[in-house]
């Protein structure tokens, strides 16, 4: 299968086609981003806001969406791929994998400047600066930096990182469909994450060969290791940014956003931002650690049954 994906990279890679004109594809009148990535959506602070401010907020929300991506890619997949290229992990697979793991690095790189592109557009159609450097770390690079700082030895972060990236790229996807798949978002957005997506439906097939090829060469107490930063990889991918959405109300000036994001990070009901971990629950199946993995499958949506 690796070698498949490697051998067919030059007809299917987005960074082998042409690049669509997306200031063709902008249309004013367009949301910038799906009201499903806001976590304060139903709060009344947020509904009784003036068309003008939600506007505003929605565009942030996708500067941030972008942001988030750029920063993922960066810090935290390809310098796992990176491990992975030199065969850190000792998976017997070959030639064919650091070629598909190679090319998967430059295809990350593509979806960076995808993304720097697209907010571009935003801020120029839009004439509303709102500049990624005004935003924190995304939370799932974050949480990432985090764990790397806290954890004792190189053997344990190269670790973390195949964990981490595992989870990227496998539940990318279910990220990305929240802006490619929404009917009404503008176009140029849902083109960039369609575009994006389609190299993703590779990578994840190649993070998940890896995985497994890796995972059969741990001892137990590496494994336990491996499974612990693979839920909480689940655990960050799938939460809500709040740090980078108080900055974003903070900068917009929303009155009582701060409170209105307090009340929704404190509700019982408050929702996962990603719900669909369905590949990783499959890769966890073929594993066979879906019972061992600390981490709650009834929160999320796994998709059919494993048999």
């Amino acid at each position: 299968m690796i070698g498949r994906l490697s051998g067919n990279w030059h007809r299917r890679a987005a960074v082998k086609r042409q690049e669509p004109d997306l200031d063709d594809l902008f249309e004013p009148e367009r949301p910038d981003c799906p009201e499903s990535l806001l976590p304060f959506r139903d709060h009344p602070t947020y509904l009784a806001l003036d068309d003008g401010t939600k506007a505003r907020l929605r565009a942030w929300g996708w500067i941030a969406f972008n942001k988030n991506i750029q920063d993922i890619e960066q810090r935290v997949v390809n310098p796992g791929f990176a491990l992975m290229a030199t065969d850190t992990y000792r998976t017997g697979l070959g030639e064919a994998m650091a070629l598909a793991v190679t090319q998967a690095m430059v295809d990350e790189q593509y979806h960076t400047l995808m993304h720097l592109n697209a907010s571009a557009v935003t801020r120029r159609r839009r004439g509303w600066a709102m500049p990624d450097g005004a935003l924190p770390l995304g939370h799932k690079a974050r949480r990432h930096q985090e764990r790397l700082r806290a954890t004792s030895t190189p053997g344990l972060r190269e670790l973390d990182l195949l964990a981490y990236t595992t989870v990227a790229e496998i539940s990318i996807n279910a990220y990305l469909d929240l802006v490619a798949d929404d009917p009404e978002v503008q176009p140029i957005n849902r083109v960039t994450a369609d575009l994006h997506n389609r190299d993703e439906y590779c990578h994840s097939s190649i993070a998940a060969e890896v995985a497994k090829a890796a995972y059969g060469q741990l001892d137990a107490e590496h494994r336990k290791f491996f499974l612990a930063a693979l839920a909480d990889g689940m655990e960050a991918f799938a939460a809500n940014d709040y740090t980078t959405w108080h900055r974003i109300v903070e900068l917009t000036g929303v009155p009582g956003g701060r409170r209105m994001l307090q009340d929704v990070a404190e509700s019982a009901q408050r929702r996962r931002l990603l719900q669909d971990f369905s590949g990783l629950h499959r890769l966890c199946g073929e594993l066979e650690v879906l019972d061992e993995l600390p981490f709650d499958w009834s929160t999320v949506s796994v998709g059919r049954p494993i048999t």
